[in-house]
């Protein structure tokens, strides 16, 4: 299928306002007409379902917690970028549009990437106005500190809680309208499928988790603001209920996936201490900022602190490897979080890691305790500092923090046009639950970015273009699509409680997993993916075969929960794997071992591979068809991406 990405016309800084002028516009008496499902409420939902009954549509919004303000944007820390340049350092919105493509190692649409730049001055001043409790400097402004990918100061931060602050502020947004009767809140409500009306997409249908009603929901659009797919892993920083359920659903009633494989590991997180975990837990970004990242010079320097016979403060400075200073002077210790990633993997894998696992390199602030003063990094860090203690039993004041790579947040999602739409009419994606913004590794403070740019400045104008076209017609909710949909959902809920066998749902979702971080996770081969295929097929016959399911549909039953969003993973997980096999080049977060600078950084193939990959179901058990979106650059010039 041919994929039209309706990228406006003209010069680059001129398309968006361009475009918005063209878009179709909803009379405001008209807008009261229409119906709008906005599946998801953190900073993507939350800000969309807000803006959009703020200009007055009806809006019903959709999460599975017992609260919009739970929704896993709340546990974003470091920060969110915008091009202000407060700082006076160089800053401006095209040099955000170019870190931003050359982060994502040029594999992100240019149109798409410089409205994100352009808008993100506008985010700030939104949240300001909404109260976000913004980091101010001594002149009153707000204050910035630098990220991964940057050699400015670019982002905006309120301490280590910024997802936290910034999604209170839509959350109070989304409250006004709850109360003004615009938007109907239904929390504690999973969606489980998408029903397409001759072609278009006109509602949803969902399970209460509290009663297990199966439900319709009709609407004229439906968006979907339902995160990323990390959890494929199992262990990620993820929150443990956060799921690709939502999308995959909608990639089986036709919306293409695009990039599955592009997934970003991030370097600075607690590591793994046994089998017992559930998830994985983030250390910020911007502790690169003040910390110091190293590892022992030596393999036998490394062995006695391992067996606890150094410790850290007993390594001479001579003896240390600051290995990013050491092999990328210009940005040092902020360098993307892909290359920081590979670097401390490749620490370990030279037996240089450190703590009782060996799988660990050390975060040090012994430097900027000296420089700055304790209350000065406390000030900037305290709560996170505070996190790492509780966590390890570990002073990070006067011992350097462990830190390894964990899987964060995935670039890839379903497929969307410059609008923001699937190529399914009527059906949407924002947020991290889409592809468009981010290429082959997203930088840092880049998220909470893109999910309040899409959710208040992109989809109240694409969207309302869309419903123009339609018109307001309610939406026939007698249409056998929704009855047949329905039944679709209620036949896949029977067949996962039909399984009665020996192996809980949980031991499947680890066992993927293992597969996943082993074969698809930081480092790929032609021959362990194709291993990796082989084994989730295997994996997923046996989970319809073996697998055990408790408990009944009418009640809470997270075993249920659990199992429908396992065996999604399972057919996700196998896409994955498809979609890094096919992609013969190393790009960002997505490192084939077979395509390397001698350096052993990441060797792209743009004569093959400058491409968007956008899958297409055909059938259950049956090869995805590959759809592609060819990248063309008319502003960055393709280079070989260089941090030194």
């Amino acid at each position: 299928m041919s994929l039209n990405a309706k990228i406006p016309d003209g010069p680059l800084a001129e398309k968006w306002n361009k475009h918005k002028f063209n878009l179709k516009l909803v009379n405001p008496a008209n807008k009261r007409k229409y119906d709008v499902i906005v599946v998801g409420t953190g900073l993507a939902g939350g800000a969309a379902a807000a803006s959009l009954a703020e200009l007055g549509y009806n809006v019903k919004a959709f999460c599975f917690q017992d609260s919009p303000r739970r929704a896993h944007s709340i546990a974003a820390q470091g920060g969110i970028n915008a091009a202000k340049n407060y700082q006076n350092d160089g800053d401006s919105v095209y040099r955000l549009f170019y870190d931003t493509i050359k982060g994502g190692d040029y594999r992100a649409r240019e149109a798409n990437v410089y409205r994100l730049a352009e808008v993100s001055v506008n985010i700030i001043d939104q949240c300001v106005a909404q109260g976000v409790p913004f980091a101010r400097e001594y002149g009153g402004l707000l204050d910035n500190r630098s990220f991964g990918g940057a050699q400015v100061s670019r982002t905006f931060y309120a301490r280590g809680q910024t997802g936290q602050q910034l999604l209170l502020g839509a959350y109070s947004a989304l409250n006004r309208q709850i109360h003004h009767g615009k938007v109907k809140m239904y929390t504690r409500t999973e969606m489980l499928d998408v029903v397409v009306v001759d072609g278009k997409a006109q509602g949803i249908i969902t399970r209460s988790l509290t009663t297990g009603e199966i439900e319709t929901h009709t609407g004229h659009a439906v968006l979907l603001c339902t995160g990323g797919y990390g959890n494929v892993f199992y262990l990620s920083t993820n929150a443990a209920g956060s799921n690709v359920t939502a999308a995959w659903r909608a990639h089986k009633r036709g919306a293409f996936f695009a990039n599955p494989c592009y997934t970003q590991i991030h370097p600075t997180c607690i590591p793994v201490t046994g089998d017992h975990q559930s998830k994985l837990t983030l250390m910020s970004e911007s502790l690169r900022n003040d910390g110091r990242v190293w590892a022992p010079k030596t393999v036998e320097t490394a062995e006695k602190l391992r067996k606890g016979q150094l410790k850290a403060s007993d390594i001479k400075e001579e003896d240390r490897d600051y290995f990013l200073e050491r092999k990328y002077p210009s940005f040092g210790n902020l360098v993307p979080r892909d290359v920081a990633s590979r670097n401390a993997k490749e620490m370990v894998d030279e037996n240089r890691g450190v703590g009782a696992s060996g799988i660990a390199v050390f975060l040090d602030f012994a430097d900027a305790i000296k420089r700055l003063g304790k209350d000065a990094v406390s000030a900037k860090y305290g709560n996170l500092f505070d996190m790492y203690y509780q966590i390890t039993d570990e002073d990070p004041y006067t011992q350097p923090m462990r830190i390894y790579p964990a899987v964060h947040y995935t670039m890839g999602g379903l497929w969307v046009d410059y609008n923001l739409s699937t190529n399914v009419p009527g059906l949407y994606a924002l947020g991290e639950c889409n592809f468009s913004d981010h290429g082959a590794n997203r930088l840092g403070a880049s998220a909470l970015m893109q999910g309040l740019a899409d959710g208040y400045f992109v989809i109240p104008y694409t969207l309302g273009d869309y419903l123009a076209t339609i018109g307001p017609k309610p939406v026939d909710a007698n249409h056998p699509a929704f009855a047949k949909t329905k039944q679709d959902v209620i036949d896949h809920v029977n067949k996962l409680l039909a399984l009665r066998g020996t192996k809980t749902v949980n031991e499947y979702h680890r066992e993927l997993g293992h597969i996943m971080w082993e074969y698809c996770g930081m480092a790929r081969t032609a021959e362990g993916l194709t291993k990796a295929k082989g084994l989730i097929q295997a994996l997923r016959a046996d989970f319809w075969k073996n697998a055990i399911v408790l408990g009944e549909n009418e009640e809470v039953n997270a075993s249920l929960e659990r199992a429908g969003r396992v065996a999604d993973f399972l057919e996700l997980g196998e896409l994955m794997v498809d979609d890094a096999l096919m992609r013969s080049e190393s790009c960002g977060g997505h490192f084939r071992l077979e395509s390397q600078t001698p350096e052993g950084e990441a060797l792209r193939d743009d004569e093959h591979f400058a491409f968007v990959a956008a899958w297409e179901y055909k059938g259950d058990n049956q090869p995805e068809v590959l759809n592609k979106e060819d990248l063309n650059f008319e502003y960055v010039h393709l280079t070989q991406r260089n941090y030194k």
